[in-house]
């Protein structure tokens, strides 16, 4: 039997059982049930000429939150938010920086789900470290990752990547890996990581930031490379010009339209994406957003010193 296929009859009926429940993965819950983002992982591993991240109250961007949450606060943020939001049946990180880049993530969602195992507990990340936290991700109850894969060309993904963080057992620790060589190595982490996430009985969505002249005549090889990892779903969200960015065009309807279409022919779109905040509690859909209830304003400027993909 072919690889691809069998990965894709293996996650069909996980597929199907999430997403009644969970509104990032189906026009059948976005609207009805609740998603709460913890805003705990405060470090990325790679720079994206897109993206920001920082602490406000306000920014409507991905990466932004209006506090860092320590791991240890995750079980009583998660019972508030129930009180606050009682249709709420996911809880997820988001941001402010990359899920995987640190282990707060991982360690907040292990105690929520000993604390809430029937809430369904979901990350985004860039994929980097993906393959290497699948066993981890399983430990703690994660059902659902999502993966932003930006191209699957080196030439481009460099353009839209300025650099990759790789750990290093020499000094210095982290290592910067620019250009082309820091794409290619992304890109083959994110699909083998696709791929070890699916055999280990996650859900996989990738996410696409579409960024018209740049991206958008690579999104069918993103779509049918992801499918053949074992992918579920895709998202393609319009750019919002920003930071290095700044100077690129969103994409209008009719591109955002052809995108997904050529998306279509390999894997399911989905439609309804809010590019929310990493601090984003309530039912996606509705109007009301109940993060301020819950965290607050903001505490004080924050200096992030790398950048978050959206997702």
């Amino acid at each position: 039997m072919n690889p691809s296929a069998s990965l894709k009859e293996t996650g069909a009926d996980r597929f199907a059982h999430l997403a009644r429940r969970h509104p990032c993965l189906s026009r059948e819950a976005h609207g009805k049930t609740g998603r709460l983002h913890l805003p705990v992982s405060p470090a990325c591993n790679i720079r994206c000429r897109f993206c920001t991240r920082g602490l406000n109250s306000t920014k409507r961007l991905p990466g932004n939150a209006a506090r860092l949450v320590a791991p240890g606060e995750a079980v009583a943020v998660v019972g508030r938010a129930l009180e606050l939001c009682p249709k709420l049946a996911v809880v997820g990180v988001a941001g402010p920086g990359d899920a995987l880049a640190s282990d707060h993530a991982i360690v907040a969602l292990t105690a929520v789900h000993e604390a809430y195992p029937l809430l369904i507990k979901c990350l985004s990340t860039n994929g980097l470290r993906l393959a290497e936290r699948v066993g981890d991700l399983v430990e703690a109850g994660v059902e659902t990752v999502t993966v932003t894969v930006n191209s699957v060309e080196p030439s481009t993904q460099a353009h839209l990547c300025k650099a990759v963080f790789v750990d290093s057992d020499e000094a210095p620790r982290r290592r910067v890996i620019p250009g082309e060589a820091g794409a290619r190595l992304l890109i083959d982490a994110q699909l083998a990581g696709i791929e070890a996430a699916v055999r280990a009985g996650i859900v996989v969505k990738v996410n696409t930031v579409l960024v018209p002249g740049v991206n958008d005549s690579g999104v069918e090889a993103i779509a049918e490379l992801a499918s053949d990892a074992g992918a579920s779903l895709m998202n393609v969200i319009p750019l919002i010009p920003n930071c290095a960015a700044a100077d690129l065009e969103a994409p209008d309807c009719d591109q955002l339209r052809a995108a997904r279409a050529a998306a279509e022919r390999h894997l399911p779109v989905f439609r309804h994406c809010r590019q929310c905040r990493a601090d984003a509690l309530g039912v996606p859909g509705q109007k009301e957003d109940l993060a301020r209830r819950l965290f607050g304003k903001a505490s004080a400027p924050w200096a992030g010193d790398a950048t978050f993909s959206h997702g």
